[in-house]
């Protein structure tokens, strides 16, 4: 059996899981505790993994607040921009082809009042950032668009994305869920992003727990939004809840750990895709065609449609053998919104199932295909 759904959620590594024990069974004070040792070890595990998270996504330790995931993180950031910065426009610009947690978000606040321009995207589920730039107006007051896509696995142009909400002084919002630990991200080279969210569970952390980035500004002050939660103030007043110390600590790991093999995944997750794209060439031939662009893309991702076949089906007549989808596991009852956006018809999406790698998968594993 090899285990080709990554996208939706990665093996923990066993040093991260290790590290996490004993914030469950020795070490379990709340951080938020005072004076005493087990509140104070919770609290120092707490800011250690803050800081290797920072590493990661090279940012300040200040900028990184903690979430319970991507899906909390989007919610926070859109409806946190919405509501404090309402008095000055009502506009959201966002794509067809983002993950539900956006798209849904958005849709919330178009009851609410607010206008969301859903931009196109081409056939690989990419973004124009000369329509982008045409779109934004006085009223436009965030930018939400995903950075890697984790059906196809395109890349949006980030850069110039960045430099267009720079330029226009927007707030721009990026889901990096899917390119945090498969390519590397330094966001002091990307001056225009203010907001950005992630997962652990991407990258072989826990499930349960992510980050949002807050940019700084000069004065070291967080670009401030309203929160999603209120409560206890934890995490400088913008989410409120007991922290989950066992489940940071576990990111905290899994970010050192990937942050110290990222060159090493890279080159692994590159040469894998290209081993599992030719082992299926040459098996299904003409019978199957890749979605998935071959440049500019989150390396181990590959969309394939097998003409003609139900995927649900195939996936479980694969399932003792390969573990898949059909693409987002959030919305996996309905047909990829992502590929409908690209442009493909009902049928062709019908057809096309999601192959997503990680570090961890070998060639070995792979040439399962060799025996179906």
């Amino acid at each position: 059996m090899v285990y080709l759904d990554n996208s939706a959620t990665t093996k923990i590594y066993t040093e991260a899981y290790e590290e996490m024990l004993p914030y469950l069974l020795a070490e379990y004070g709340n951080p938020s505790s005072k004076y005493y040792e087990k509140a104070n070890n919770s609290k120092v595990a707490i800011e250690l993994s803050r800081e290797r998270v920072s590493k990661l996504l090279g940012c300040s330790i200040e900028e990184v607040i903690f979430t319970s995931g991507s899906t909390e993180s989007n919610n926070m950031i859109i409806k946190g921009v919405a509501d404090f910065y309402h008095h000055k426009g009502k506009h959201i610009i966002t794509s067809a082809a983002e993950h539900p947690s956006v798209l849904e978000t958005c849709e919330f606040l178009v009851e609410k009042g607010f206008d969301v321009t859903f931009l196109p995207t081409d056939c690989f589920g990419r973004i124009d950032p000369v329509q982008l730039e045409r779109e934004i107006t006085a009223e436009t007051i965030l930018v939400s668009l995903m950075w890697g896509n984790n059906e196809l696995g395109s890349l949006n142009d980030m850069n110039a994305i960045s430099e267009v909400c720079k330029k226009r002084n927007v707030f721009l919002h990026t889901d990096a869920t899917q390119v945090i630990g498969k390519l590397e991200v330094d966001l002091e080279d990307y001056p225009g992003i203010t907001f950005l969210s992630c997962s652990a569970h991407k990258f072989h952390g826990p499930k349960g727990v992510g980050c949002a980035y807050l940019k700084q500004d000069q004065y070291g002050i967080l670009t401030p939004i309203t929160p999603l939660f209120h409560g206890g103030g934890q995490e400088g007043n913008i989410r409120s809840g007991t922290l989950a110390v066992h489940n940071i600590v576990g990111m905290g790991k899994a970010a050192s750990i990937t942050n110290d093999n990222l060159q090493y995944a890279i080159k692994s997750l590159g040469e894998n895709e290209i081993y599992l794209h030719d082992l299926l060439q040459t098996k299904f031939g003409e019978s199957i065609s890749f979605n998935s662009d071959v440049k500019d893309k989150i390396p181990g991702i590959l969309n394939v449609q097998f003409k003609g076949v139900n995927n649900e089906l195939l996936l479980k007549q694969l399932a003792p053998y390969v573990s898949a989808s059909t693409g987002s596991a959030c919305s996996a009852s309905k047909p990829s919104h992502v590929l409908a956006a690209a442009g493909y018809t009902i049928d062709e999406i019908r057809s096309s199932i999601r192959f997503s790698l990680s570090s961890l998968t070998t060639q070995k594993e792979l040439d399962v295909f060799k025996e179906l």
